[in-house]
């Protein structure tokens, strides 16, 4: 798959370093894996979840959530909004 934007995890890892790890991670597998669907990604990242048009993956323990669309026909995952802390 193809992330979009790169960037902006790295914005984010930069104001939020213990996020980088878990961040990179994320991006890695992401990035070389071919998803055809939710499930798919759901036996990778159990605890990603649909919303709405929008797959939400839990980030370093849900310490901190990745909003993202997908587009499994094009694969691309396009980061719809940086990762956030969740309080």
């Amino acid at each position: 798959m193809h992330v979009i934007s790169y960037r902006r995890l790295r914005e984010f890892t930069n104001k939020h370093a213990d996020s980088r790890i878990a961040l990179e991670n994320w991006y890695k597998i992401a990035s070389q894996a071919i998803w055809y669907n939710l499930v798919e990604v759901q036996t990778v990242f159990p605890k990603a979840d649909a919303v709405g048009n929008f797959t939400v993956f839990n980030i370093k323990g849900n310490s901190y959530r990745l909003i993202t669309s997908i587009d499994y026909q094009k694969r691309l995952i396009y980061i719809i909004l940086n990762p956030f802390l969740i309080l």
